[in-house]
C-alpha cells in the first residue's frame, strides 16, 4: 500500500445488502474493495491477492465467524476489524482476544467504519516505516548454531563457515528471521523483504526459497527450518535468538 495504490479491503459477510453497500461506499472513498460471503472465498483471496486490512462479520449463516478469526490470525498478521451485534459483548471481547485490531457493532455508520478502517491501516503503516528502524537497531539473529549479522551481512554456519548469499537470499532470510515460527504468505515476505531493500519478487519468492534451504538446510528436500504451510505460504520452524 502506497499513495498511488488504494488499500485493499476484504469484506466477509453473508448479507448481499452489506455487501453491496461496503462496496460502494469504500470504493467511493479511495479504496478498494473484495466483498464476499463465505471463509472459503475469503481465503482464495488472501492466497491469491495482497489484503491490507479484512473486514470479518462474527454472525456468518453457516460457518463459525470466530473461528475463522483464529485461523484468520494464526495464519497471517493482516489487520483485522470485527464486526457483531450490538448486543454481543462476549464476542467482541474474544474477538480482542484474538487480536483483532478493533471491532464495530452492527448496525453501523459508514462513516464510523470508514474512520476505524483509515485508524488501523495508519497504526499499520506508522509500524512498518518504523521497522527499518528498529531492525537497524539489531545486530543480527542467531538460530540452532547459524548466524545472520546484519551489519556485515553475513551469514555464519555451525561450524565457523561463511556460507555466500545473494541479495536477495540474505534478505529474505532476515525477513524470515524477523518473524519466526509464523506462517507468512508469499505476500508477507514479498512486503518483509522490501522492507530490508530486497530485489525480491512475487513470482521468485519461491526460488530464492530453494536456494536458501540449498544452503541452511542438512536435508533440502525435508527441510527442518523453512518449511512449506500448504496453500499459506511458509513457516520459519525454529526458535530465533536477537542479538542487540
Amino acid at each position: 500500500m502506497n499513495a498511488q495504490t488504494p488499500a485493499h479491503i476484504l469484506a466477509v459477510d453473508d448479507d448481499p445488502a452489506i455487501r453491496e453497500l461496503l462496496v460502494d461506499y469504500l470504493t467511493e472513498h479511495g479504496l478498494r474493495v473484495t466483498a464476499v460471503e463465505s471463509g472459503a472465498e475469503m481465503q482464495r483471496v488472501l492466497q491469491s491477492q495482497l489484503v491490507d486490512l479484512v473486514l470479518l462479520d462474527l454472525r456468518l449463516g453457516r460457518e463459525d465467524g470466530m473461528q475463522l478469526a483464529r485461523s484468520l490470525r494464526e495464519a497471517s498478521q493482516v489487520p483485522v476489524i470485527i464486526v457483531t451485534g450490538r448486543m454481543d459483548e462476549a464476542d467482541r471481547v474474544m474477538g480482542l482476544e484474538l487480536a483483532a485490531d478493533d471491532y464495530i457493532n452492527k448496525p453501523f455508520s459508514s462513516r464510523e467504519l470508514l474512520a476505524r478502517i483509515r485508524a488501523v491501516l495508519r497504526r499499520y503503516q506508522l509500524m512498518r516505516e518504523a521497522a527499518p528502524a528498529r531492525e537497524a537497531e539489531r545486530r543480527g539473529y542467531r538460530f540452532d548454531g547459524w548466524e545472520l549479522n546484519l551489519r556485515s551481512r553475513r551469514l555464519t554456519a555451525p561450524d565457523g563457515g561463511r556460507v555466500d548469499l545473494s541479495n536477495g537470499e540474505f534478505n529474505l532470510l532476515q525477513a524470515l528471521c524477523s518473524a519466526p515460527q509464523r506462517v507468512l504468505s508469499r505476500d508477507q515476505l514479498l512486503d518483509l523483504s522490501r522492507l530490508h531493500g530486497a530485489e525480491v519478487y512475487d513470482r521468485s519468492i519461491d526460488v530464492q526459497i530453494l536456494r536458501l534451504r540449498r544452503k541452511i538446510e542438512r536435508n533440502p528436500a525435508e527441510p527442518a527450518y523453512i518449511c512449506t504451510e500448504r496453500g499459506a505460504g511458509y513457516v520459519f520452524s525454529v526458535a530465533v535468538e536477537v542479538l542487540e
